[in-house]
């Protein structure tokens, strides 16, 4: 009888072990987040800690594009924040997502450099060959880049531009490119430089030129269970995490802007 016993405690035992080496722990999430969001995101991650010291977020940043894709083809994610609406509304509609998108910002697209004043530059200006190469993220996969191709069409200037365009996997690397000099301007999220220790100007590129940044985030199915990224998700539609998101320049989905 105790040897029975013995062999039933230890296939418990390794059922146990098994289903805890499957599911995420409770306490420690991995995010997959837009590049725009790097600076703010982390603000929100650390005010999140500091409330929840035992809590363990890894955040993951690059273009929505991309890490949608990782997600469609089994990356370890539990929350997905994009800076595309469309994208968590895909994971949606392909059975990937535990529950339903939220919109938490809208983003907004300036012309930014560190060599040039930009103040009332307009889009169509930067077609002079006095601005020099014109860096924007990849239209086919990075939302920034996508509006900043609608924005260069809508005034006229995109073919003008060909030559120029110097373009950054993800945002980030977009913003990257026009403060280190590889291009003397970049047209990147707002996010990134409002508050930047980069020396700079920027100019906000007409929102009439390009297709709202609307952004949601969303629950994954592999998260769907984790009681960390329930609360997680809670926190960032709470004040502080929305105060932090205003102080990086984002609108909040509830303040009327379109």
């Amino acid at each position: 009888m105790r040897r029975g016993l013995l062999r039933g405690l230890l296939v418990l035992g390794a059922a146990w072990a098994s289903a805890s080496l499957a599911t995420p722990a409770d306490g420690h999430i991995t995010v997959a987040a837009a590049a725009d969001l790097h600076q703010a995101l982390d603000d929100v991650v650390a005010a999140y800690r500091h409330e929840h010291p035992d809590s363990k977020i890894d955040v993951t940043y690059g273009s929505s594009g991309n890490l949608l894709t990782q997600i469609e083809q089994g990356a370890p994610f539990e929350i997905f924040f994009s800076a595309d609406s469309s994208y968590p509304q895909q994971l949606v509609e392909h059975g990937k997502a535990g529950g339903t998108p939220v919109p938490y910002a809208l983003g907004h697209l300036v012309m930014w450099s560190a060599s040039i004043d930009m103040r009332g530059v307009q889009v169509v200006d930067l077609a002079e060959p006095r601005f020099g190469r014109i860096a924007i993220a990849n239209p086919q996969h990075a939302p920034y880049g996508k509006r900043a191709e609608q924005a260069l069409r809508a005034a006229g200037v995109w073919d003008k531009l060909q030559s120029r365009l110097v373009y950054g996997d993800n945002i980030a690397q977009t913003a990257q490119f026009a403060q280190s000099g590889n291009a003397q301007v970049g047209l990147v999220a707002e996010s990134l430089v409002i508050n930047s220790s980069v020396k700079g100007t920027s100019m906000p590129v007409p929102p009439s030129l390009y297709e709202p940044l609307k952004q949601s985030f969303v629950i994954t199915r592999r998260g769907a269970s984790n009681a960390l990224a329930q609360d997680f998700a809670r926190y960032v539609q709470g004040e502080q995490a929305k105060a932090i998101l205003s102080h990086y320049g984002f609108n909040l989905p509830d303040d009327g802007a379109n």
